[in-house]
C-alpha cells in the first residue's frame, strides 16, 4: 500500500512538472483567441513609423537585440529609471543611442485599445522586430510568443550583457555562446548591421588607428568624424553604406572588403574562424536570411518570463 501511495505521488509529481513546463513553452499561436487583431495593429503602427524615418526600422530590432542580451527577452529595456533602480536605457550601449521609445508607447496604446491587459511588452518587442525587418526588405518568420515582462532591471546588467564594439571575435563568441547562441548564430544576427547607423564615438578608434581597414573607406569616414574626443561625438554613419536602409546581405560584402565600421563588424572577417561564414552569406542572401530567421527565433528564447512570472505591464515604461 506504502509503495502504490509513493508511485501515486510520483506520477502526481512528475504530471505537475511536464504541466509546468509545457505552460512555460512560447507559442506561436499565443494570442491568436485572446487578442486575434495583434499581428494587423502592430504591423500597421510599425510601417508608418518606417515610412516616417526608415531609420527607425534598425532602432526597433535593435531594442529587441539589447533586450534580449539583459536578463532574456524580458522587456526590461524599456523601464525608465525608478527610485529603487537605474534601468538600462544609460547603459554604455543605449545611453544617447537608443531610440524608438516612443513608438513602442504608442503600438503597446494601441493594443491595449484592442485587447486590454491581454500583450506583454516583451512579445511586442519581438513581433515589432519581425515586422521592422519585414518591411526593410527582410525574411519573414512565425514569432513565438507568451513572454511576460520584468518588473525590475539594472543599468550594470546591461553594461555586463549587451556587447560593445570593441569586442574582439573571441569575446564575441563567448557572450554570445553564454546565451546558447553558436558562433553560425553570432554572424547571422550581426548581419542586422544592414541597416542602421552608429555613432562617430564607436568607430573613432578604428577608422584612425586600425590597419585592417580598407584606406579609401576609411577616409570616406573621417570626413564625419574628427580625430578629437569630443568633436563630433555624435555624427552618424551608416553601418552598411551600400544599402543602409534594406535588410540584405550587402552587409557581409563590405566586410569581406575591409569596410565594415565597427571593430567588432570587421571582427567578423579578419583571417579568423567566422570568415567562411561571412563569406558564404556574402554570396547568397538566402543562405544569410534562412540562417537569420533561425538564429533570431533562438535569441527570442533566451530566459523568458512565462506563467506567474513577471506581469503584464500596462505602460511599457514602468512595473504595475
Amino acid at each position: 500500500m506504502a509503495s502504490s501511495s509513493f508511485i501515486a505521488i510520483l506520477s502526481l509529481a512528475l504530471l505537475v512538472v511536464f504541466m509546468g513546463s509545457a505552460t512555460a513553452q512560447l507559442s506561436t499561436d499565443f494570442y491568436s483567441k485572446t487578442c486575434p487583431g495583434l499581428f494587423p495593429t502592430i504591423k500597421y503602427k510599425v510601417h508608418s513609423a518606417i515610412a516616417r524615418e526608415a531609420r527607425m526600422g534598425a532602432s526597433l530590432l535593435r531594442l529587441f537585440f539589447h533586450d534580449c542580451f539583459v536578463n532574456g527577452c524580458d522587456g526590461s529595456v524599456l523601464l525608465d529609471d525608478t527610485s529603487n533602480f537605474i534601468g538600462e536605457k544609460t547603459s554604455n550601449a543605449n545611453r544617447n543611442s537608443a531610440r524608438g521609445f516612443d513608438v513602442i508607447d504608442d503600438i503597446k496604446s494601441a493594443v491595449e485599445s484592442v485587447c486590454p491587459g491581454v500583450v506583454s511588452c516583451a512579445d511586442i518587442l519581438a513581433i515589432t522586430a519581425r515586422d521592422s525587418v519585414v518591411t526593410l526588405g527582410g525574411p519573414n518568420w512565425d514569432v513565438k510568443l507568451g513572454r511576460r515582462d520584468a518588473r525590475t532591471t539594472s543599468r550594470a546588467a546591461a553594461n555586463r550583457g549587451i556587447p560593445q564594439p570593441t569586442f574582439n571575435l573571441d569575446r564575441l563568441i563567448s557572450r554570445f555562446s553564454s546565451l546558447g547562441l553558436s558562433t553560425q548564430d553570432l554572424v547571422a544576427l550581426v548581419g542586422s548591421h544592414t541597416i542602421g547607423q552608429a555613432r562617430c564615438t564607436s568607430f573613432r578608434a578604428r577608422i584612425y588607428n586600425e590597419t585592417n581597414i580598407d584606406s579609401p573607406f576609411a577616409q570616406t569616414r573621417r570626413s564625419n568624424c574628427p580625430r578629437t574626443n569630443g568633436t563630433g561625438d555624435n555624427n552618424l554613419a551608416p553601418l552598411d553604406l551600400q544599402s543602409p536602409v534594406v535588410f540584405d546581405n550587402s552587409y557581409y560584402k563590405i566586410l569581406v572588403q575591409k569596410k565594415g565600421l565597427l571593430h567588432s563588424d570587421q571582427q567578423l572577417f579578419n583571417g579568423g574562424s567566422t570568415d567562411s561564414i561571412v563569406r558564404s552569406y556574402s554570396e547568397s542572401q538566402s543562405t544569410f536570411f534562412n540562417d537569420f530567421v533561425t538564429a533570431i527565433i533562438k535569441m527570442g528564447d533566451v530566459k523568458p518570463l512565462t506563467g506567474s512570472k513577471g506581469e503584464i505591464r500596462k505602460n511599457c515604461r514602468r512595473a504595475n
